[in-house]
């Protein structure tokens, strides 16, 4: 067999993006889209915590921040660089903070990529189960007015023989 003699690249194909609120860190192949990104770490964080991923940057101590935007490819800007999620604990909702975000990002706020769903279906998603247990309690109340009804016409029926029960002494 003839051995491969092309150079071995020096950048590994893939990146690295940490994630402040776990800890962890996320592997991407490289010229993955920031907006996929930020996706899939949302959608692995959705149970342990209330926070999520905004956007991502390139951080390097004594340099100005890279941000991505939600088309832009990862990339690996080299040695000392490092890309993280940035993250803001402070949105609360009906504030104008959030409707700024919403403006920039409008892809993470609506749970990340094109293959996921936005969040008005994700509400309309959650008003139908409510809906449904609405309509399951009803089902219930007439279950049981037809019950205790068929118990009280029971019990009616059989009043006369029950008082003449009583009211026969030699019994």
């Amino acid at each position: 067999m003839a051995e491969d003699t092309s150079p071995v690249p020096s950048t590994p194909p893939f990146v690295e993006v940490f994630c402040e609120i776990s800890g962890k860190d996320y592997r991407f192949t490289a010229g993955t889209k920031a907006e996929f990104a930020v996706s899939v770490i949302n959608r692995k964080l959705v149970g342990s915590s209330k926070s999520k991923a905004l956007y991502i940057e390139a951080v390097k101590e004594g340099e100005e921040p890279i941000s991505f935007g939600d088309g832009a490819s990862l990339v690996s800007y080299g040695h000392g660089w490092r890309l993280k999620t940035v993250v803001d604990d402070s949105v609360l909702p009906g504030t104008e903070k959030e409707d700024t975000f919403q403006r920039l990002f409008p892809s993470v706020l609506s749970m990340g990529s094109k293959d996921s769903k936005p969040a008005k279906v994700m509400k309309a998603e959650v008003e139908g189960d409510q809906s449904l247990k609405y309509i399951g309690r009803i089902m219930f109340a007439f279950v049981l007015m037809f019950i205790l009804g068929g118990l009280f016409t029971i019990a009616l029926e059989n009043l006369p023989k029950l008082i003449l029960l009583f009211n026969n002494p030699s019994m």
